[in-house]
């Protein structure tokens, strides 16, 4: 690949325009809002000028509603070899460019798994998509001079291309991605008018369960409107299992043993799924999950205390496989949760004390 057209340049588009840029790649940039195309540029990730003929690959990056029509506008035109888009849904917009009668065969559609809370070419990074799975939905009509330029484009990405069929895709990523977020919206909206001494004691648990719940509602909107079949029945299955945990709670306050006895188990039955779910959920660089112990250290709120823990960690010669950092209410201070494997746990503990650090047990 040698040319490539970038059209949609918000936080996805950018990021793949600076990666493919930074591989010597010329990048053209086009946007509905020329400013956002020249901001793009700005960053490095292309020129905003329009290419003097055919490019090698078009990247649609524009939200899910527009991506049909975006796509069919392009290959009118005959702006590219091979077109991909690289929205969140994919059955969709291929029902709606077949409606169309357009010929498909330059045509994949594509998602990169990665993102940001944060929307916009200032936002975006060459390196977002680095390791992170990257959803290629070929079909039989697909051109395989298309499919090649992808798994290029995949590969400039530092991405892990995976093949899916469309339809699946959906249904996969409105469990792993759209009901979560959903989810998390509706957990951070009971706090929107708590009292203030209540969210004053917020912790790491509700900033985990909360931190999707920042994203640009109109983002959300577009996506949630493309994929709602699938999001609608897994929050059916949520309504369920709330509807037997509010039963559950509500047993637990009865005078009567035996329905206190029947809302522990009812409880029990739902954290027990919710641990089997979660040993599912893929680690490091997507391999299996593995059992990490944590070595706990008290830090000051001060520049150079992490890197300080981490050359130390480094001098002991240990891995730090995963990190937490857990702020203290009210005071200048933090505990950082180092997760090493449980052989190194000793190791790492005596030297961090032997170089004055403070852990907790």
């Amino acid at each position: 690949m040698r040319t490539a057209l970038v059209i949609g340049t918000g936080l996805i588009g950018t990021s793949a325009a600076l990666a493919l840029a930074s591989r010597g790649v010329v990048v053209h940039l086009a946007d509905h809002d020329p400013e956002q195309a020249r901001t793009a540029a700005a960053l490095g990730a292309g020129t905003d000028e329009a290419p003097e003929g055919p490019v090698d690959l078009a990247i649609v990056a524009a939200p899910p509603a527009h991506v049909a029509a975006t796509l069919a506008d392009a290959m009118r035109r005959g702006l590219a070899r091979g077109y991909l888009d690289v929205a969140s849904v994919k059955g969709g917009p291929r029902r709606e460019l077949e409606a169309l009668g357009l010929d498909l065969t330059p045509y994949i559609g594509t998602h990169p798994m990665s993102g940001r809370e944060k929307s916009g070419p200032l936002a975006a990074s060459g390196d977002l998509f680095e390791g992170r799975p990257w959803v290629l939905t070929p079909t039989r009509d697909t051109d395989t001079e298309v499919l090649n330029l992808a798994l290029e484009l995949v590969s400039h990405c530092r991405a892990v291309p995976v093949v899916m069929d469309a339809d699946a895709h959906d249904r996969a990523v409105a469990l792993v991605s759209h009901m979560p977020h959903l989810v998390s919206s509706m957990v951070a909206a009971r706090l929107e008018h708590a009292e203030e001494t209540a969210v004053r004691l917020c912790g790491q648990g509700i900033r985990d369960v909360t931190r999707i719940a920042a994203s640009d509602p109109r983002m959300w909107i577009d996506i949630l409107s493309a994929n709602p079949g699938p999001v609608a029945d897994l929050l059916a299955d949520v309504s369920a299992d709330l509807d037997e945990t509010v039963q559950a709670l509500r047993a637990l306050q009865s005078s009567d043993e035996a329905k206190r006895r029947e809302g522990a188990s009812g409880i029990e039955d739902v954290l027990r799924r919710g641990n089997a779910g979660q040993v599912r959920v893929p680690g490091k660089h997507g391999s299996a999950p593995r059992a990490y112990e944590v070595v706990a250290v008290l830090i000051d709120d001060q520049p150079g205390q992490l890197a300080r823990i981490f050359a130390d960690a480094g001098m002991a010669g240990v891995n730090i496989e995963d990190v937490r950092i857990e702020h203290a209410t009210g005071q200048q201070a933090g505990l950082v949760q180092l997760m090493v494997e449980p052989k190194a746990v000793p190791v790492l503990g005596a030297a961090l004390r032997e170089r004055g650090w403070a852990l907790r047990q």
